[in-house]
Protein backbone atom coordinates (compact mmCIF):
# COMPACT_ATOMS: atom_id res chain seq x y z
CA UNK A 1 0.00 0.00 0.00
CA UNK A 2 1.29 3.49 -0.84
CA UNK A 3 1.95 6.24 1.69
CA UNK A 4 -1.03 8.58 1.37
CA UNK A 5 0.21 12.17 1.79
CA UNK A 6 -2.83 13.78 0.25
CA UNK A 7 -4.96 16.53 1.85
CA UNK A 8 -7.50 13.90 2.84
CA UNK A 9 -8.23 11.11 3.02
CA UNK A 10 -5.36 10.47 5.39
CA UNK A 11 -3.68 7.37 6.69
CA UNK A 12 -5.37 5.77 9.69
CA UNK A 13 -3.87 4.68 13.02
CA UNK A 14 -3.84 0.96 13.75
CA UNK A 15 -6.00 1.35 16.86
CA UNK A 16 -8.66 3.06 14.73
CA UNK A 17 -8.64 0.17 12.27
CA UNK A 18 -8.95 -2.30 15.14
CA UNK A 19 -11.84 -0.36 16.65
CA UNK A 20 -13.70 -0.52 13.33
CA UNK A 21 -13.29 -4.31 13.26
CA UNK A 22 -14.93 -4.99 16.63
CA UNK A 23 -18.03 -7.18 16.53
CA UNK A 24 -21.14 -5.00 16.54
CA UNK A 25 -24.71 -5.24 17.70
CA UNK A 26 -27.87 -3.70 16.24
CA UNK A 27 -27.60 0.10 16.49
CA UNK A 28 -31.33 0.54 15.87
CA UNK A 29 -32.42 -1.17 19.07
CA UNK A 30 -29.32 -1.61 21.24
CA UNK A 31 -29.98 0.73 24.18
CA UNK A 32 -26.29 0.83 25.09
CA UNK A 33 -25.38 2.15 21.64
CA UNK A 34 -27.52 5.27 22.14
CA UNK A 35 -25.28 6.10 25.11
CA UNK A 36 -22.17 5.31 23.07
CA UNK A 37 -23.30 7.55 20.21
CA UNK A 38 -24.21 10.44 22.53
CA UNK A 39 -20.94 10.17 24.45
CA UNK A 40 -18.97 10.17 21.19
CA UNK A 41 -20.80 13.30 20.06
CA UNK A 42 -20.05 14.95 23.40
CA UNK A 43 -16.36 14.05 23.13
CA UNK A 44 -16.27 15.69 19.70
CA UNK A 45 -17.95 18.83 21.08
CA UNK A 46 -15.41 18.89 23.92
CA UNK A 47 -12.54 18.90 21.43
CA UNK A 48 -14.16 21.90 19.74
CA UNK A 49 -14.49 23.71 23.10
CA UNK A 50 -18.26 23.84 23.15
CA UNK A 51 -21.25 22.30 24.88
CA UNK A 52 -23.30 22.75 21.70
CA UNK A 53 -24.86 19.53 20.49
CA UNK A 54 -22.96 17.59 17.85
CA UNK A 55 -24.40 14.95 15.54
CA UNK A 56 -22.67 12.19 13.60
CA UNK A 57 -24.26 11.64 10.18
CA UNK A 58 -23.78 8.70 7.85
CA UNK A 59 -22.22 10.22 4.75
CA UNK A 60 -19.05 11.91 3.48
CA UNK A 61 -18.28 15.47 4.64
CA UNK A 62 -20.26 17.14 1.86
CA UNK A 63 -23.45 15.81 3.46
CA UNK A 64 -22.90 18.12 6.43
CA UNK A 65 -22.58 21.18 4.21
CA UNK A 66 -25.76 20.37 2.31
CA UNK A 67 -27.65 19.43 5.48
CA UNK A 68 -26.72 22.72 7.14
CA UNK A 69 -27.98 24.71 4.15
CA UNK A 70 -31.06 22.55 3.60
CA UNK A 71 -32.10 22.84 7.24
CA UNK A 72 -32.04 26.64 7.53
CA UNK A 73 -32.76 27.91 4.00
CA UNK A 74 -36.23 28.91 2.85
CA UNK A 75 -37.44 30.33 -0.45
CA UNK A 76 -36.00 33.78 -1.09
CA UNK A 77 -33.61 33.90 1.88
CA UNK A 78 -30.61 36.12 1.20
CA UNK A 79 -27.44 34.25 2.12
CA UNK A 80 -23.95 35.75 2.19
CA UNK A 81 -21.46 33.33 0.61
CA UNK A 82 -17.88 34.24 1.50
CA UNK A 83 -15.89 33.14 -1.53
CA UNK A 84 -12.14 32.88 -1.77
CA UNK A 85 -11.93 29.28 -2.95
CA UNK A 86 -13.64 26.48 -4.81
CA UNK A 87 -15.52 25.15 -1.78
CA UNK A 88 -16.34 28.65 -0.58
CA UNK A 89 -18.05 29.43 -3.85
CA UNK A 90 -19.61 25.97 -3.89
CA UNK A 91 -21.89 26.86 -0.99
CA UNK A 92 -23.84 29.04 -3.44
CA UNK A 93 -25.00 25.94 -5.31
CA UNK A 94 -26.54 24.47 -2.16
CA UNK A 95 -28.20 27.79 -1.30
CA UNK A 96 -29.77 28.00 -4.76
CA UNK A 97 -30.79 24.34 -4.67
CA UNK A 98 -32.88 24.95 -1.56
CA UNK A 99 -34.48 28.17 -2.81
CA UNK A 100 -32.20 30.77 -1.27
CA UNK A 101 -30.59 33.75 -2.95
CA UNK A 102 -26.79 33.47 -2.68
CA UNK A 103 -24.91 36.77 -2.60
CA UNK A 104 -21.22 36.20 -3.22
CA UNK A 105 -18.55 38.20 -1.46
CA UNK A 106 -15.59 37.23 -3.65
CA UNK A 107 -11.93 38.03 -3.07
CA UNK A 108 -8.66 36.89 -4.65
CA UNK A 109 -8.31 33.10 -4.30
CA UNK A 110 -4.68 33.59 -3.31
CA UNK A 111 -5.59 35.66 -0.24
CA UNK A 112 -7.48 35.11 2.99
CA UNK A 113 -10.70 37.02 3.63
CA UNK A 114 -9.75 40.10 5.65
CA UNK A 115 -11.84 41.59 8.42
CA UNK A 116 -11.89 45.30 7.66
CA UNK A 117 -12.92 45.08 3.98
CA UNK A 118 -15.69 42.68 5.01
CA UNK A 119 -16.77 45.09 7.75
CA UNK A 120 -17.00 47.90 5.18
CA UNK A 121 -19.13 45.65 2.97
CA UNK A 122 -21.44 44.72 5.85
CA UNK A 123 -21.89 48.37 6.80
CA UNK A 124 -23.55 48.86 3.41
CA UNK A 125 -25.43 45.54 3.29
CA UNK A 126 -25.97 43.08 6.13
CA UNK A 127 -29.51 41.91 5.43
CA UNK A 128 -28.61 38.22 5.37
CA UNK A 129 -30.22 35.29 7.14
CA UNK A 130 -26.89 33.52 7.47
CA UNK A 131 -23.39 33.46 6.03
CA UNK A 132 -21.26 30.56 4.85
CA UNK A 133 -17.51 30.42 5.28
CA UNK A 134 -14.85 27.80 4.57
CA UNK A 135 -12.19 27.50 7.25
CA UNK A 136 -9.63 25.68 5.07
CA UNK A 137 -10.42 25.63 1.35
CA UNK A 138 -8.54 22.46 0.49
CA UNK A 139 -8.09 22.93 -3.30
CA UNK A 140 -5.85 25.95 -2.62
CA UNK A 141 -4.84 25.36 1.01
CA UNK A 142 -6.34 28.73 1.92
CA UNK A 143 -7.08 29.27 5.63
CA UNK A 144 -9.61 31.89 6.74
CA UNK A 145 -9.47 33.27 10.27
CA UNK A 146 -12.81 32.14 11.68
CA UNK A 147 -11.88 33.58 15.09
CA UNK A 148 -12.23 37.07 13.61
CA UNK A 149 -14.66 36.64 10.73
CA UNK A 150 -17.45 34.81 12.56
CA UNK A 151 -17.65 37.26 15.49
CA UNK A 152 -17.79 40.09 12.92
CA UNK A 153 -20.73 38.45 11.17
CA UNK A 154 -22.48 37.95 14.49
CA UNK A 155 -22.11 41.68 15.23
CA UNK A 156 -24.52 42.21 12.34
CA UNK A 157 -26.94 39.51 13.50
CA UNK A 158 -25.89 37.03 10.82
CA UNK A 159 -25.93 33.30 11.67
CA UNK A 160 -22.61 31.59 10.83
CA UNK A 161 -22.13 28.31 8.95
CA UNK A 162 -18.52 27.10 8.79
CA UNK A 163 -17.01 24.27 6.74
CA UNK A 164 -14.01 23.10 8.76
CA UNK A 165 -13.83 19.62 7.26
CA UNK A 166 -10.14 20.00 6.45
CA UNK A 167 -9.36 22.76 8.94
CA UNK A 168 -10.24 21.40 12.37
CA UNK A 169 -7.79 19.46 14.53
CA UNK A 170 -4.82 20.78 12.53
CA UNK A 171 -5.82 24.41 13.00
CA UNK A 172 -7.34 26.02 16.08
CA UNK A 173 -11.13 25.85 16.39
CA UNK A 174 -13.09 27.17 19.37
CA UNK A 175 -16.78 27.04 18.50
CA UNK A 176 -17.99 29.16 21.43
CA UNK A 177 -15.26 31.78 21.37
CA UNK A 178 -15.46 32.04 17.58
CA UNK A 179 -19.29 32.36 17.67
CA UNK A 180 -19.92 29.56 15.18
CA UNK A 181 -23.54 28.46 14.87
CA UNK A 182 -23.10 25.46 12.59
CA UNK A 183 -19.71 23.79 12.23
CA UNK A 184 -19.27 21.01 9.68
CA UNK A 185 -16.53 18.41 9.92
CA UNK A 186 -15.62 15.14 8.27
CA UNK A 187 -14.00 11.90 9.35
CA UNK A 188 -11.37 11.50 6.64
CA UNK A 189 -9.28 14.64 7.08
CA UNK A 190 -7.27 15.53 10.21
CA UNK A 191 -9.54 13.38 12.39
CA UNK A 192 -7.87 10.51 10.52
CA UNK A 193 -10.69 8.05 10.03
CA UNK A 194 -11.78 6.42 6.78
CA UNK A 195 -14.28 8.25 4.58
CA UNK A 196 -17.91 7.97 5.58
CA UNK A 197 -18.94 10.29 8.40
CA UNK A 198 -20.04 13.90 8.64
CA UNK A 199 -20.03 15.70 11.98
CA UNK A 200 -22.24 18.74 12.56
CA UNK A 201 -22.27 20.98 15.63
CA UNK A 202 -25.35 23.15 16.26
CA UNK A 203 -25.87 26.23 18.42
CA UNK A 204 -29.20 26.97 20.08
CA UNK A 205 -29.68 29.83 17.60
CA UNK A 206 -29.24 27.43 14.68
CA UNK A 207 -31.73 24.99 16.16
CA UNK A 208 -34.25 27.79 16.72
CA UNK A 209 -33.88 28.93 13.11
CA UNK A 210 -34.72 25.39 11.98
CA UNK A 211 -37.68 25.15 14.34
CA UNK A 212 -39.07 28.55 13.33
CA UNK A 213 -39.22 27.76 9.64
CA UNK A 214 -42.45 28.60 7.84
CA UNK A 215 -41.99 25.73 5.39
CA UNK A 216 -40.94 22.11 5.70
CA UNK A 217 -37.35 21.15 5.03
CA UNK A 218 -37.42 19.66 1.49
CA UNK A 219 -35.23 16.70 2.37
CA UNK A 220 -35.08 13.77 4.74
CA UNK A 221 -31.45 12.69 4.73
CA UNK A 222 -30.18 16.29 4.63
CA UNK A 223 -32.52 17.40 7.41
CA UNK A 224 -30.84 18.01 10.76
CA UNK A 225 -34.11 18.23 12.69
CA UNK A 226 -34.80 14.52 12.23
CA UNK A 227 -32.35 13.87 15.08
CA UNK A 228 -34.37 15.92 17.58
CA UNK A 229 -34.87 14.00 20.84
CA UNK A 230 -33.17 10.90 19.39
CA UNK A 231 -31.62 10.08 22.76
CA UNK A 232 -34.76 10.60 24.83
CA UNK A 233 -36.79 8.52 22.38
CA UNK A 234 -34.02 5.95 21.84
CA UNK A 235 -34.63 6.18 18.12
CA UNK A 236 -32.34 7.05 15.20
CA UNK A 237 -33.85 8.32 11.93
CA UNK A 238 -31.84 5.71 10.03
CA UNK A 239 -29.49 2.84 10.85
CA UNK A 240 -26.24 4.29 12.12
CA UNK A 241 -22.90 3.05 10.70
CA UNK A 242 -21.82 1.53 13.98
CA UNK A 243 -18.37 0.29 12.90
CA UNK A 244 -17.46 3.71 11.50
CA UNK A 245 -18.54 5.32 14.78
CA UNK A 246 -16.43 2.86 16.80
CA UNK A 247 -13.44 3.97 14.72
CA UNK A 248 -14.34 7.63 15.11
CA UNK A 249 -14.51 7.29 18.88
CA UNK A 250 -10.96 5.89 18.97
CA UNK A 251 -9.70 8.62 16.65
CA UNK A 252 -11.22 11.31 18.89
CA UNK A 253 -9.58 9.70 21.92
CA UNK A 254 -6.26 9.77 20.04
CA UNK A 255 -6.74 13.49 19.41
CA UNK A 256 -7.67 14.21 23.03
CA UNK A 257 -4.53 12.41 24.22
CA UNK A 258 -2.29 14.24 21.74
CA UNK A 259 -1.61 17.39 23.76
CA UNK A 260 0.77 18.88 21.18
CA UNK A 261 -1.37 18.25 18.11
CA UNK A 262 -1.82 21.91 17.13
CA UNK A 263 1.82 22.73 17.81
CA UNK A 264 2.98 19.78 15.70
CA UNK A 265 0.75 20.79 12.78
CA UNK A 266 2.07 24.36 12.95
CA UNK A 267 5.73 23.26 12.99
CA UNK A 268 5.39 20.68 10.21
CA UNK A 269 3.43 23.10 8.02
CA UNK A 270 5.88 25.96 8.46
CA UNK A 271 8.93 23.81 7.75
CA UNK A 272 7.23 22.33 4.68
CA UNK A 273 6.47 25.80 3.31
CA UNK A 274 10.02 26.93 4.06
CA UNK A 275 11.41 23.92 2.16
CA UNK A 276 9.25 24.77 -0.86
CA UNK A 277 10.42 28.39 -0.90
CA UNK A 278 14.13 27.55 -0.33
CA UNK A 279 14.04 25.25 -3.34
CA UNK A 280 12.80 28.09 -5.53
CA UNK A 281 9.26 26.78 -5.94
CA UNK A 282 6.29 29.09 -5.42
CA UNK A 283 3.52 28.75 -2.85
CA UNK A 284 0.10 29.23 -4.43
CA UNK A 285 -1.28 31.42 -1.67
CA UNK A 286 0.08 34.83 -0.70
CA UNK A 287 -1.16 34.51 2.87
CA UNK A 288 -3.66 32.48 4.88
CA UNK A 289 -1.59 29.30 4.99
CA UNK A 290 -3.29 26.27 6.50
CA UNK A 291 -1.42 23.93 8.81
CA UNK A 292 -3.07 20.91 7.17
CA UNK A 293 -2.04 21.31 3.52
CA UNK A 294 0.72 23.03 1.53
CA UNK A 295 0.03 24.02 -2.08
CA UNK A 296 2.62 25.13 -4.65
CA UNK A 297 2.41 26.02 -8.32
CA UNK A 298 3.67 23.48 -10.83
CA UNK A 299 7.07 24.42 -12.30
CA UNK A 300 7.18 25.36 -15.96
CA UNK A 301 7.74 22.47 -18.35
CA UNK A 302 6.20 19.70 -16.27
CA UNK A 303 2.66 18.60 -15.46
CA UNK A 304 0.79 17.58 -12.36
CA UNK A 305 0.23 14.12 -13.81
CA UNK A 306 3.98 13.63 -14.31
CA UNK A 307 4.83 14.64 -10.75
CA UNK A 308 2.05 12.63 -9.14
CA UNK A 309 2.76 9.61 -11.33
CA UNK A 310 6.48 9.46 -10.55
CA UNK A 311 5.89 10.04 -6.85
CA UNK A 312 3.75 6.92 -6.75
CA UNK A 313 5.69 4.80 -9.26
CA UNK A 314 9.20 5.56 -7.96
CA UNK A 315 8.54 6.24 -4.28
CA UNK A 316 5.17 4.70 -3.43
CA UNK A 317 3.88 8.04 -2.13
CA UNK A 318 0.56 9.53 -3.23
CA UNK A 319 0.23 13.32 -3.38
CA UNK A 320 -2.47 15.36 -5.08
CA UNK A 321 -3.13 17.87 -7.81
CA UNK A 322 -6.20 20.09 -7.61
CA UNK A 323 -9.41 20.71 -9.53
CA UNK A 324 -11.84 23.31 -10.85
CA UNK A 325 -10.05 26.63 -11.54
CA UNK A 326 -6.78 25.18 -10.17
CA UNK A 327 -6.82 21.96 -12.19
CA UNK A 328 -3.34 21.35 -13.59
CA UNK A 329 -1.97 24.43 -11.86
CA UNK A 330 -0.83 23.22 -8.43
CA UNK A 331 0.41 20.30 -6.36
CA UNK A 332 -0.98 19.68 -2.87
CA UNK A 333 0.90 18.06 0.00
CA UNK A 334 -1.22 16.89 2.91
CA UNK A 335 0.15 17.04 6.45
CA UNK A 336 -2.91 16.57 8.61
CA UNK A 337 -3.87 14.32 11.48
CA UNK A 338 -2.10 10.97 11.56
CA UNK A 339 -0.03 12.01 8.51
CA UNK A 340 1.40 15.04 10.25
CA UNK A 341 4.82 13.92 11.41
CA UNK A 342 8.26 15.25 10.64
CA UNK A 343 9.35 11.82 9.44
CA UNK A 344 6.49 11.60 6.91
CA UNK A 345 7.21 15.06 5.49
CA UNK A 346 10.96 14.44 5.42
CA UNK A 347 10.37 11.33 3.31
CA UNK A 348 7.79 13.05 1.09
CA UNK A 349 9.93 16.09 0.33
CA UNK A 350 13.03 13.97 -0.34
CA UNK A 351 11.05 11.93 -2.83
CA UNK A 352 9.60 15.04 -4.45
CA UNK A 353 13.12 16.45 -4.78
CA UNK A 354 14.20 13.36 -6.74
CA UNK A 355 11.08 13.43 -8.93
CA UNK A 356 11.50 17.09 -9.88
CA UNK A 357 15.17 16.54 -10.70
CA UNK A 358 14.26 13.52 -12.83
CA UNK A 359 11.78 15.72 -14.73
CA UNK A 360 14.49 18.32 -15.37
CA UNK A 361 13.27 21.01 -12.97
CA UNK A 362 16.08 23.31 -11.87
CA UNK A 363 15.88 23.92 -8.14
CA UNK A 364 17.70 26.65 -6.24
CA UNK A 365 18.41 24.27 -3.39
CA UNK A 366 17.64 20.72 -2.36
CA UNK A 367 13.98 20.27 -1.51
CA UNK A 368 14.41 18.94 1.98
CA UNK A 369 12.69 19.10 5.32
CA UNK A 370 14.96 20.97 7.70
CA UNK A 371 14.89 20.12 11.40
CA UNK A 372 16.96 22.63 13.41
CA UNK A 373 19.50 21.16 15.81
CA UNK A 374 18.58 21.34 19.45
Amino acid sequence: MYKMMTPGPTMVAENVRIARSVETGNPDIDIDFFDYYKETCELYSELLHTKNESLILSGEGILGLEAAVASITEQGDRVLVLDNGVFGKGFADFVSLYGGEPVLYTVDYRREIEVEPLREYLEKDHDFKYATLVHCDTPSGMLNDISKLCPLLKEYGILTVVDSVSGMVGNRVDVDEDKIDILCGGSQKAISCPIGLTLVTLSDAAKKMMEDRKTKIPSFYANLTIFKDYYENKWFPYSMPISDIYGLRQALINIKNDKDILKRHAIVAERTRNAIVRAGLHLYAENGYSNTVTVFTIPEGVTAAQIIGLMREDHNILIAGSFDVMAGEVIRLGHMGYNCTEENMKETLAALNEVLKKLGVKLKAELSYFIPEG
